[in-house]
């Protein structure tokens, strides 16, 4: 396997464009574009810092989850790990999961392109692991 790096790390945030707007002002990060699934109400944008890992800012509207409505979570997300290939993260979820780590979602593609599969850590943190 190649090394692993850090690809992103993840926040929650209430205000998606006053939150993007902070960092590429204030602290000179450039915006990536904007992503948004209609269905679920997710949006989100990646920062570059220039080299090293992004921050991807994310929000979602509320939802409704068994007749009740769930507000936005805001904060910490997760902690993505480039991986290098698929390949390698196949081989890696595969591992992991016989070795009882808990895998929340299988190796797939998702709507903003990236191919990855999600895992918790023994705490319960979400780390994605991506190609």
């Amino acid at each position: 396997m190649n090394a692993i790096r850090i690809e992103h790390v993840a926040i929650w945030v209430r205000d998606l464009e006053r939150m993007r707007e902070f960092y590429v002002v204030m602290l000179g990060a450039t915006s990536g574009e904007h992503y948004e699934n209609r269905r679920t109400g997710f949006q989100s944008y990646f920062l570059s810092f220039g080299a090293g890992a992004r921050l991807e800012l994310m929000s979602r509207a509320a939802s409704k989850v068994e007749g009740h409505s769930q507000p936005p979570t805001f904060g910490y997300a997760h902690i993505a790990l480039r991986l290098g290939t698929r390949e390698n993260v196949n081989e890696t979820v595969a591992r992991l999961e016989g070795q009882g780590i808990v895998v929340l979602s299988r190796p797939r593609v998702t709507g903003d392109g990236y191919f990855e599969a999600v895992i918790e850590d023994p705490e319960g943190n979400r780390i994605e692991l991506v190609e």
